[in-house]
């Protein structure tokens, strides 16, 4: 993480552009084109999902994905609606209404945009895996619940947003189930499942919707009494007009109001877009500009809402797509908006046709695989604290909400990491003898043992000195010692940074030791930590010559003070010379 220097903003279109020829194009032309056809069912059905129209979930895609193309730091990542945000989404618009989804995703993007100026793209890519997979899986759980309704015909109106209590309601009415729905839904899931078995290059959940539609469509015309529900049923004629640009209002009321959930939302789009981009990196070896990623996808929900959208971010399977139908430069996402903006204008009003039964069979397949279930199986291989922090993760995500999973969830990786920094942080005491080269590479013929003379103790700190470790090491030096020394040596080399409660800390026990006639010698202390230490005063306060670059020139100098004083003397500070 660095907050200082320029911007780190150069979307990888611009660079693409200037070295672009035929041959890239028709290669762009062509994933572009299948992406395209590959994104219009998904937005459709994460638009419906999500609780707004399927023309918003289309919208977002044609001018989220042209601008994730357009100002993003990946060649290949496709932008969009995706389900990660049916779960946020559609509890803010229940709770806030459209306008307050608006002002959300607008603020979300204005914390992508900073996240990307103050380049914190590398910091968002190490949140603990656990804790990704706990949020990927119980969205998935989470998204399968909203669709049982659709998938068998239940026709319940108002269902409760909870997820217990959903499902009460669901099992009091699977009495209910429409014999005709279910089997559009399980035709609809057959041919998902089957379509890429004949050929990977068909998308299955186009080929599901074409086929189910043309089916059902007959059924209704030849079939009076069958009722099967349908976009057009549901929503009424899709309109072909693209939305005006449309302000809100921004007040403080609801800005403290929607923060909590534009944070989500600007955390869950930063995660997934970085996770999608470092996928397509392991596939291309390409390599993310994560900080213009962030910027890129932050611009285009900042856009969005103006247009009625819901939130952007990098979709995995779409990326995926792209990059096997050879797409390599930003060009081809840039055609996969184009041909989303084609079939807008030119085929919405076949939109109507489509059976709500198939969209749910969709997005059932959607969360399988966002499910992960072969990744939860492997991790419960690992260790304890990984299995409680995903499990924790995904029983918030789905038993509370997303937002209370993204901030506790952030919270556990903080505690996680904070835990294996200490644990892999030590505190060894030496006194006699010591071993200069011992924890390097030197052979045993190159290191090189001082001898410690009595009253001389030496404390090495192995890793970051932080507050954690502040007070453990504060702990072992008010219980170690049977007698008190004359000199203190704290041993530095392997400390990359200290914070202020280390400092503070260091400073007590200087003052204190000083008190009590013992000498304080600092060894081996970094370029960076020293610089630190003058900032907060200790050299003036132990000594600048008490600041050694070295063990050995530490212990001589212990051993000549224990050597010169056959009793403790108070070691004079600053302090008393003023």
């Amino acid at each position: 993480m660095n907050f200082s220097g320029s911007i780190d903003f150069r979307p990888k279109l611009w660079s693409a552009l200037r070295h672009y020829n035929t041959a890239k194009l028709q290669a762009d032309i062509i994933a572009g084109v299948v992406v395209g056809i590959v994104a219009l069912p998904l937005a459709i059905a994460f638009g419906i999902a999500s609780g707004v129209s399927p023309t918003i979930g289309l919208i977002t895609a044609i001018i989220g994905g042209f601008m994730v193309s357009a100002f993003g730091g990946n060649s290949v990542q496709i932008g969009g609606p995706t389900g990660a945000f049916i779960v946020i989404v559609y509890g803010i618009i229940s709770r806030f209404g459209l306008e307050g989804l608006a002002v959300a995703t607008f603020m979300a993007g204005l914390i992508l945009v900073l996240m990307g100026v103050f380049k914190l793209g590398t910091v968002i890519k190490f949140i603990p895996y656990p804790i990704v997979v706990g949020f990927t899986a119980g969205i998935a759980l989470t998204i399968l619940s909203t669709q049982v309704n659709d998938f068998f015909g239940l026709g319940l109106k108002d269902l409760p947003g909870e997820f217990i209590s959903k499902w009460g309601v669901y099992f009091r009415n699977f009495g209910n189930i429409d014999l005709p729905t279910l089997g559009v839904a399980l035709l609809s899931l057959a041919i998902i499942i089957v379509t890429p078995k004949i050929s990977k290059r068909l998308p299955g959940a186009l080929m599901a919707i074409i086929i189910v539609t043309a089916i059902v469509y007959l059924m209704k015309s030849y079939l009076p009494g069958v009722a099967i529900d349908t976009i057009g049923d549901r929503f009424g004629a899709m309109s072909t007009d693209i939305p005006e640009v449309h302000g809100f209002t921004l007040t403080m009321a609801n800005i403290n109001m929607l923060l909590p959930s534009a944070f989500t939302i600007a955390v869950l789009g930063a995660i997934e877009s970085l996770l999608s981009a470092t996928v397509a990196d392991g596939v291309t070896g390409s390599r993310t500009s994560t900080n213009t990623e962030l910027i890129g996808q932050g611009l285009a929900n900042v856009v969005v809402p103006f247009f009625g959208g819901i939130p952007v971010t990098g979709a995995i399977a779409r990326t995926m797509t792209n990059i096997t139908n050879g797409g390599r430069t930003p060009v081809a996402g840039v055609v996969h908006a184009v041909v989303l903006l084609l079939i807008f204008i030119f085929l919405m009003p076949l939109i109507n046709y489509v059976p709500m039964a198939c969209l749910a069979a969709v997005l059932v397949v959607v969360s399988y695989n966002m499910s992960g279930w072969r990744t939860i199986v492997g991790l419960f291989k690992a260790p304890k604290s990984d299995i409680s922090v995903m499990a924790v993760t995904f029983l918030l995500t789905v038993v509370f909400d997303l937002t209370i999973a993204i901030e506790i969830g952030l919270l556990l990786a903080v505690v996680l990491f904070l835990r294996r920094v200490m644990e892999n942080t030590s505190i060894k005491v030496y006194s006699e003898q010591l071993d200069v080269a011992e924890g390097t590479d030197l052979d045993a013929s190159h290191h090189e043992v001082l001898n410690v003379l009595p009253g001389v103790e030496v404390y090495e700190i192995d890793g970051p000195f932080f507050f954690g470790v502040a007070t453990k090491f504060d702990e072992m030096m008010r219980t170690t010692l049977a007698e008190k020394p004359k000199v203190r040596i704290v041993r530095m080399r392997k400390v990359p940074f200290i914070d202020s409660t280390a400092l503070h800390n260091l400073e007590i026990l200087i003052k204190s030791s000083q008190s009590e006639g013992i000498h304080i010698v600092l060894s081996g202390v970094r370029e960076n930590v020293r610089e630190t230490l003058i900032h907060a005063g200790i050299d003036r306060l132990v000594g600048a010559d008490h600041i050694c670059p070295h063990i050995s020139v530490a212990i001589e100098m212990a051993n000549r003070i224990v050597a010169a004083k056959g009793t403790p003397e108070r070691q004079p500070s600053r302090d008393d010379m003023e």
